[in-house]
């Protein structure tokens, strides 16, 4: 039954099944050679909840730059995972949360699970007096955007993507010209 789920914020015991996740989430989106992070990187650059097994000298909470909600099921696997990390919102003058990546394994979908992970960032949202929760989606991901405008999500058709990244990013952060 879904309503036994528990989610919780990633200790550091968990890098290893959100990698993995990454990687179940890169094979969806047929991206599975895109994926360059490790554990360690993960490690390094991920905010954790305080661990049991981390020493009383470490702060309560890892500084990282983003965090992420593990769904675990009423058997204790874990099902998903919410990867999020704080914005900001000029308008508003208000922070914000930006869902980088959503996933429900596949025989775990059709359960609430995703649904869940959402609304506990809503709450996060509203607990920090926010603005908005926002995320982007695959234009060709028909399951996932029904999904969203289900919740309310409204697509935001006037706002183009960008990205500087790899060799570009490189070349713009050396004021370099970079050839194409």
């Amino acid at each position: 039954m879904a309503s036994e789920y528990t989610i919780h914020l990633a200790t550091r015991e968990d890098v290893p099944i959100i990698l993995s996740l990454i990687h179940e989430l890169a094979a969806y989106e047929n991206a599975s050679s895109s994926v360059i992070a490790t554990e360690e990187s993960l490690a390094q650059t991920l905010s954790f909840a305080p661990s049991p097994n981390d020493p009383p000298s470490l702060p309560t909470q890892s500084l990282g730059y983003a965090k992420t909600l593990l769904l675990t099921t009423p058997e204790g696997e874990v099902a998903g995972m919410a990867l999020y990390f704080h914005n900001y919102s000029t308008w508003r003058a208000a922070p914000g949360i930006y869902l980088e990546d959503l996933f429900v394994q596949p025989k775990y979908r059709k359960r609430g699970y995703g649904k869940a992970l959402i609304r506990e960032l809503a709450k996060e949202v509203v607990r920090i007096n926010g603005g908005r929760l926002e995320w982007s989606c695959l234009n060709w991901n028909k399951p996932s955007l029904e999904f969203y405008e289900a919740l309310g999500a409204r697509r935001m058709t006037e706002w183009v993507g960008l990205r500087v990244d790899g060799d570009a990013l490189s070349a713009l952060a050396e004021n370099k010209e970079e050839s194409k």
